[in-house]
C-alpha cells in the first residue's frame, strides 16, 4: 500500500506530528529519512526489509557496522539511501557520545578506554586520537590527528599539541586502535609516545597516558609503566 493511501494516523510523518517521534518504530523513522520506497514497496516496507535482513537482536548496531557497499546489497537500497542510513546512524552515535562524555572526569585508564572502545575497535585502519583535558582532568574535547594504513599511523608532535595550546589544555591523553584486535604496543608505538611525552614536557602540557584499543581489550602505557 502506498503511504499516501494509509490512514493519516499511520503515515510516518503525520504520526510523528500527532504523537511525537517516540511513537514511531525504527522502520517508520527510516521511512521519513528515505521519503520514498521502490516500485514494489513503500518506504516503511523497504525499511522493514532492511532491518530484517541481518536477522539479529540489534539491527541498528548491525546496520552501523555495515559498509556503504554492504548496505547497497539490500534490494531497494541504492547509493543515496545507503548514505542516508550511514549519516543518521553516525549522528545518533555522536549525540550519544556527547551526552555521555560531557563533564566526564578521567580517573583511570579504564574510564577513558571504555569511553572510546566502541568508536575505535571496529575500525579497519589505525586512527590516532588526542583527548584534551583541563586542570580537573575533565575532557575539553577530542580530535582525530591521523588515519593511517592497517600497519601504522604517522603522528607528529606538532599536530598533537597544536589544538592543545589553542584550547589551553592542561594535559592530554592519546589513543589509537590496532585493527588486528591485539592492543600490545609496537616499537613504533613506543617511539611515537616518547616523542610526544618529551614535546609535552617542553610545552608544559603533560601526556597522562597512551591507550591502545584492541577488540574489547586495551593497553595503558601508564599502567604498563611505559611512560
Amino acid at each position: 500500500m502506498q503511504i499516501s493511501k494509509m490512514h493519516i494516523s499511520q503515515r510516518p510523518m503525520e504520526k510523528m506530528q500527532m504523537y511525537g517521534k517516540e511513537a514511531l518504530t525504527d522502520a517508520e523513522l527510516f521511512a521519513i529519512i528515505f521519503r520514498s520506497g521502490t516500485r514494489n514497496m513503500n518506504a516503511v516496507d523497504l525499511a522493514k526489509q532492511m532491518l530484517r535482513k541481518n536477522n539479529c537482536e540489534s539491527p541498528l548496531v548491525s546496520l552501523y557496522e555495515q559498509s556503504l557497499l554492504e548496505l547497497q546489497e539490500i534490494s531497494g537500497i541504492g547509493e543515496v539511501k545507503a548514505a542516508q542510513v550511514h549519516a543518521v546512524l553516525e549522528l545518533s552515535r555522536r549525540i550519544a557520545k556527547q551526552k555521555h562524555s560531557k563533564d566526564i572526569k578521567i580517573t583511570s585508564a579504564n574510564s577513558i578506554a571504555n569511553l572510546y572502545m566502541e568508536d575505535l575497535r571496529h575500525l579497519k585502519k589505525e586512527c590516532f586520537k588526542v583527548v584534551y583535558l583541563d586542570t580537573k582532568n575533565t575532557i575539553i574535547s577530542d580530535e582525530n590527528i591521523s588515519v593511517g594504513s592497517l600497519n601504522a599511523s604517522i603522528v607528529h608532535p606538532r599536530e598533537v599539541f597544536k589544538n592543545a595550546i589553542k584550547q589551553s589544555a592542561n594535559s592530554i591523553i592519546v589513543i589509537h586502535n590496532h585493527p588486528s584486535g591485539d592492543p600490545n604496543p609496537s616499537r613504533e608505538d613506543i617511539n611515537v609516545t616518547k616523542r610526544i611525552e618529551k614535546a609535552g614536557e617542553l610545552l608544559g602540557i603533560a601526556l597522562l597516558d597512551h591507550i591502545i584499543i584492541g577488540d574489547q581489550r586495551y593497553i595503558s602505557f601508564k599502567e604498563e609503566k611505559l611512560i
